[in-house]
């Protein structure tokens, strides 16, 4: 199927985007945060590293099976069926979502996008008041929000992520994007390789790790989130601690922001690829 003039344009966005991703050069501090990551890791022994590295993927692979067959997640399934339905009238399945132009997909894919952006930054607010339950549930919480709203991406896009490829094509859209800037063309071109790879949906031939330790680096600065609610959520306006709910909810809701905008920029090249290959 030949693109349109709008799916050429989309197109050089994303390749645009691409090599903005592949010419990040990490500044002095991030360098300085990496030896120290590095040396920090170094003592600790590589078989305990593997055991907490494969517990830390089967809690990923459990949250992303509880969400995939929550009633929540089936009834967002129809809820984009019926928003596609009126555009065409023609679709059925979520496959047949791949009929709609990308306009239309996108508009779909956003709704989703930023109602879970807004579900960050309630849960953010939350954070921020500095309660300890809502400090300790702020990461599986952040987990489940953005874990959820790269399923409901690959959905709108045509990808059913209840397949063994694409359940763990959607784990891996998820840990690229919540990787340091500097990491993510690697776990781009890695992305690349298993869709070349790919042979049925029923099978996923490539590696299933996820998590390292530098993955570490995203939850590791949000622990320094926590440190600044913590020293701020004693100073309030009308016995309400603002500043601190403000740091909470702005971090939590600019970490999704990148989370959608890497997994919908995945989704869109995916969809354009396979557009001009049909």
């Amino acid at each position: 199927m030949s693109w349109s003039k709008r799916d050429k344009q989309v197109w050089e966005n994303i390749e645009n985007w691409k090599q903005d991703l592949f010419n990040y050069e990490a500044n002095d501090i991030e360098n300085t945060y990496v030896k120290w990551l590095d040396y920090a890791f170094s003592s600790i022994p590589e078989h305990l590293q593997e055991e907490f590295f494969k517990r830390l993927d089967g809690w990923l692979f459990q949250i992303h099976s509880l969400i995939q067959g929550s009633q929540m997640q089936n009834d967002a399934r129809e809820r984009i069926l019926v928003t596609a339905r009126a555009f065409s009238k023609d679709i059925d399945t979520i496959e047949d979502l791949q009929i709609l132009n990308i306009d239309q997909l996108h508009y779909i894919a956003e709704q989703h996008a930023g109602r879970h952006r807004i579900y960050s930054l309630c849960q953010g607010g939350i954070t921020g008041t500095g309660g300890a339950i809502a400090l300790g549930s702020d990461l599986p919480a952040l987990a489940i929000i953005n874990l959820r709203s790269v399923q409901l991406i690959a959905l709108t896009y045509g990808f059913n992520v209840q397949a063994p490829f694409e359940m763990m094509t959607s784990l891996k859209v998820f840990h690229a994007a919540t990787l340091p800037s500097r990491l993510k063309s690697y776990a781009w071109a890695e992305l690349m390789e298993d869709i070349e790879k790919k042979e049925s949906d029923f099978f996923y031939e490539g590696s299933e790790q996820l998590t390292d330790y530098t993955w570490l680096e995203g939850p590791l600065k949000h622990c320094f989130k926590g440190l600044a609610i913590t020293m701020f959520k004693g100073k309030k306006w009308s016995g309400v601690p603002l500043l601190s709910m403000a740091i909470g909810a702005g971090v939590n809701y600019q970490l999704s922001r990148k989370i959608t905008d890497f997994a919908e920029k995945f989704y869109q090249y995916r969809y354009l690829k396979e557009k001009r290959q049909n």
